[in-house]
């Protein structure tokens, strides 16, 4: 039933009920009849009362019937705001989930942005600073707290001036680029305190383009010890005559000079690269022109004492074999 035709329903609903009470009160006015003992005035008025009582009740009843709403509002109400303050409360926890988790949606787009854009920049070969790449690398020992501090923040200072030069190379206003945690830089100023010879590496934590604003770094703390001694054998490779093929040796001696990087590095040394002395090659040049057809040793010595961070100074010595 529309809402319309239910108003016009009701209101001639009341008007009959109404005209039903007026001439019931009036027929009962005239003769003078009574109830529960009242003056016939007085029961014609309770009779109109009771007729306008009618009136509400049946058009109440009514609105009732017909509307689902009002039924529900006035019996189930109370359930209802019982349910929905529920509800309510279910909500929250889901909606403190929903930001999170909108949260790490942007992060992780975010982090898609900086992939593709890292791609790309792969592809181009743009990056200044690859991830995991050493910005500084210093002896620091231990002394007082203060010393310390003062030591790891010249660190970082010259790390940062490193990075700067290469991330902002046409820039002339200098600015701290560097982004390393406080609880990083206390840790190592911890170890450090207890003692000892260390070698602190500040590395970048990811690629980085030229022009970016900030470099996320990770100060790595390693201790700082003796690698190779002043003539110890690194590594070594025959060379036999029947197979002796002078083209090779070029080939094997870069070998030989790799292998001793990896070597050096293995036992924790920093350095990304070990220095050859100069007049070595020319040494096993003029071994060669003499004794081609002969077997011999090349042997990578160490020239000087070398620690982590220090780096490695080395000469080829040929050990003559006798056939």
């Amino acid at each position: 039933m529309s809402g319309w035709l239910f108003i016009i329903f009701l209101l001639l609903l009341g008007g009959l009920i109404s005209t039903l009470g007026d001439l019931l009160g009036s027929k009962i006015g005239k003769a003078r009849f009574s109830v529960l003992k009242l003056r016939p005035k007085k029961t014609a008025i309770l009779i109109t009362i009771l007729t306008g009582s009618l009136i509400s009740a049946s058009s109440l009843f009514l609105m009732i019937l017909v509307n689902r709403q009002l039924r529900v509002g006035l019996f189930k109400l109370g359930d209802l705001e019982k349910k929905l303050q529920e509800s309510k409360q279910v909500l929250i926890p889901l909606k403190k989930e929903r930001t999170r988790l909108e949260e790490k949606i942007k992060d992780k787009e975010i982090e898609f942005k900086q992939l593709e854009r890292n791609i790309v920049a792969l592809r181009s070969r743009k990056f200044v600073i690859r991830s995991g790449q050493s910005l500084t690398i210093a002896e620091i020992n231990s002394s007082s707290k203060e010393d310390i501090k003062s030591q790891i923040e010249k660190i970082i200072i010259n790390a940062n001036k490193y990075t700067h030069k290469i991330v902002k190379p046409k820039s002339k206003n200098f600015r701290n680029l560097l982004l390393i945690r406080k609880n990083h830089i206390e840790d190592i100023q911890n170890t450090i305190l207890n003692g000892g010879n260390w070698v602190i590496n500040i590395k970048s934590v990811r690629n980085v383009l030229i022009g970016e604003n900030f470099v996320y770094a990770f100060p790595e703390i390693t201790k700082n010890k003796i690698i190779v001694r002043k003539g110890e054998k690194i590594t070594k490779i025959d060379f036999k005559k029947e197979n002796f093929n002078r083209k090779d040796v070029g080939d094997k001696v870069n070998f030989l000079l790799s292998s001793s990087l990896a070597e050096v590095k293995r036992r924790g040394s920093l350095t990304n690269e070990i220095k050859l002395r100069s007049d070595s090659v020319k040494e096993l040049r003029d071994f060669l022109n003499k004794n081609d057809k002969t077997n011999f040793e090349l042997e990578v010595l160490s020239m000087s004492d070398s620690k982590t961070a220090q780096p490695v100074i080395i000469e080829l010595n040929i050990n003559y074999q006798k056939s």
